[in-house]
């Protein structure tokens, strides 16, 4: 029975968060770079017993289309070390494929300079652009861009591709 009742627990934790009680207002970066968007879908990650942070995704008329123009939010519920975050996303996309270890460490680099240290209740924003750039915000103002359609592209499959880690959080950022 104990057993049970940890699994249980566990798999609530695992399960995407979804009707965020934020996601009404969408935030004026957002609406500048993506007029009329709207809100395709939400959810939590979280690590065993520790909520990292509610990810948002749009898209112009809430409708998410692969490599077109699509913003996705993340409301950080704790602390984090900005080197910390692009580490994490380069390990992740190597687990998406990317091999080219002289590419991981330029855009490893580029992202270091870019993510700031995160408290609870900041917001980072990545804009996948028309251009196949990515553009970061940090609580509504412009930190940075890299521009290259292959880290963008590499970028947003973390949270978006079939070979995310996190296939849970996949499904209800894109409304599934």
């Amino acid at each position: 029975m104990r057993n049970l009742m940890f699994s249980s627990v566990l798999l609530l934790l695992m399960t995407p968060f979804n009707g965020l009680t934020t996601t009404a207002v969408t935030p004026a970066s957002i609406q500048q770079l993506l007029p009329q968007s709207m809100l395709v879908g939400s959810g939590r990650l979280s690590y065993l017993f520790w909520d990292i942070y509610d990810a948002y995704l749009y898209a112009p008329h809430g409708n998410y289309q692969p490599s077109k123009p699509c913003a996705l939010r993340l409301s950080y519920l704790r602390d984090l070390n900005g080197a910390d975050i692009a580490d994490r996303t380069i390990e992740e996309m190597r687990l998406q494929g990317i091999k080219d270890e002289l590419l991981l460490a330029d855009w490893h680099s580029q992202m270091k300079a870019i993510i700031p240290n995160v408290q609870a209740g900041t917001e980072l924003i990545g804009f996948y652009t028309d251009e196949g750039y990515t553009l970061f915000y940090h609580d509504n103002r412009n930190i940075g861009e890299i521009k290259n359609t292959a880290f963008s592209q590499s970028f947003f499959r973390i949270w978006l591709g079939q070979q995310t880690s996190e296939p849970q959080l996949r499904q209800a950022l894109l409304g599934q």
